[in-house]
C-alpha cells in the first residue's frame, strides 16, 4: 500500500470534438457499478488504475485547446510511489482513452440525430458527451457475472470485497483508492477464497474460469475485430450469455454497432418518443442510426 506518491507524470490526451469533460463527470457521478472507486467533481476525475501490472493514481482534468475556446481533451497526472516508466504511462493513457471514449467521433451520429425531432432534445442535453465505459472490459465482465439475478447492493459488496482482497491500494489525499484487479490477479486466486469473497459458488467458478481465459485475449484487438467474432469470444466466457455479451461489447469495448433491448431501454425510448415503444418499434427506430445504434441507445438511457 502506497503512502507517499512522490513521482508524477503528466500526459495530455486528445479527444475528438465535440467533447465535453463536464458531461463526462456528470455521468461518472451517477454510474452505480463503479460508485466509490473514483471521485468525480470540482472539475476533476480521480481514480486508481492498473497499467502494465502497476497501480497508479490518475487525476483527470479538462485540457483546453490552444485558443481557450473549449475542451480539446484531458490532462492526466499519474502519481505513484516510484518512477512511472514509459510503458506504464502508455498503458494508462490507453486505458483512460478507452474508458472515456476520447477517440469517438460523434459527428456522423449527431448528423443523423438532427433529423430525428423526438430524439434531438436528448442530444442537446448531452451534447459533447462521449460514452463513459467501464474502466476496463474485464471489469465489465466481472460486473455482468456478479449482477446476475442479484440485487445491485449485493453485487457492489461482492465486487468491493474482491477488490480489497487483491489489494491494489494507494493512500493519497486523505483516502484509500482501490484499483480493480487484473484478470491475471483474479485467475491466481484460490477458487475457495474467491467463493468466500463473492458469496456464491457458481459465480466464483465463472469468474475464475473467465479470468483464466481473459488473460489470453488482446483487449485492443477486441475493440476493432469483426463484431460477430468478438461476440462469439465473449459468449465463450463462462457465465456470459447473449445479454451480457452485448453489455460488454457496448460498455466495456465501445462497440456501438448493435442494440440489445431490455425494459429500461424500452422505457427510455417511450419517454423520448412520447409513445409506447416495444421491441419491434425499438429495432425500427434504431435502424436509421446504423453503426451508431449503440450510441443512440446509450444516449436514450443517459439523457431521456
Amino acid at each position: 500500500m502506497s503512502t507517499a506518491l512522490e513521482h508524477e507524470t503528466v500526459l495530455t490526451l486528445p479527444a475528438v470534438a465535440p467533447f465535453s469533460f463536464a458531461r463526462t463527470l456528470g455521468f461518472v457521478c451517477g454510474f452505480a457499478p463503479t460508485r466509490g472507486q473514483q471521485e468525480a467533481g470540482d472539475g476533476r476525475l480521480v481514480a486508481a488504475l492498473r497499467a502494465e501490472g502497476r497501480t497508479v493514481l490518475a487525476t483527470v482534468t479538462s485540457a483546453e485547446d490552444a485558443d481557450g475556446a473549449g475542451a480539446a481533451g484531458v490532462r492526466v497526472a499519474l502519481r505513484a510511489d516510484r518512477p512511472v516508466p514509459d510503458e506504464v504511462a502508455d498503458a494508462a493513457a490507453d486505458r483512460i482513452t478507452s474508458w472515456l471514449s476520447l477517440d469517438d467521433d460523434l459527428t456522423g451520429f449527431y448528423a443523423l440525430a438532427r433529423d430525428d425531432a423526438s430524439f434531438w432534445p436528448v442530444v442537446e442535453r448531452l451534447y459533447g458527451y462521449h460514452q463513459v465505459r467501464f474502466p476496463s472490459p474485464w471489469e465489465n465482465v466481472v460486473w455482468a457475472i456478479l449482477t446476475q439475478r442479484t440485487p445491485m447492493p449485493v453485487a457492489q459488496r461482492a465486487k468491493q470485497a474482491l477488490t480489497e482482497h487483491v489489494g491494489n491500494a494507494i493512500v493519497a489525499d486523505g483516502r484509500t483508492w482501490w484499483a480493480f484487479p487484473d484478470a491475471a490477479q483474479v485467475a491466481a486466486l484460490d477458487p475457495a477464497v474467491l467463493r468466500d469473497l463473492v458469496g456464491n459458488d457458481r459465480k466464483a467458478t465463472y469468474l475464475h474460469a473467465s479470468a483464466q481465459r481473459w488473460t489470453a485475449l488482446d483487449e485492443r484487438e477486441l475493440r476493432s475485430a469483426p463484431y460477430d467474432s468478438v461476440r462469439e469470444l465473449l459468449l465463450g466466457l463462462p457465465g456470459i450469455g447473449p445479454w451480457s455479451a452485448s453489455f460488454v461489447l457496448i460498455r466495456g469495448l465501445g462497440r456501438m454497432e448493435e442494440v440489445s433491448p431490455d425494459r429500461e431501454m424500452l422505457r427510455a425510448a417511450s419517454r423520448a418518443y412520447g409513445v409506447a415503444v416495444g421491441e419491434a418499434d425499438l429495432a425500427r427506430l434504431a435502424e436509421r442510426y446504423g453503426v451508431w445504434a449503440g450510441y443512440w441507445a446509450h444516449y436514450l438511457r443517459a439523457g431521456s
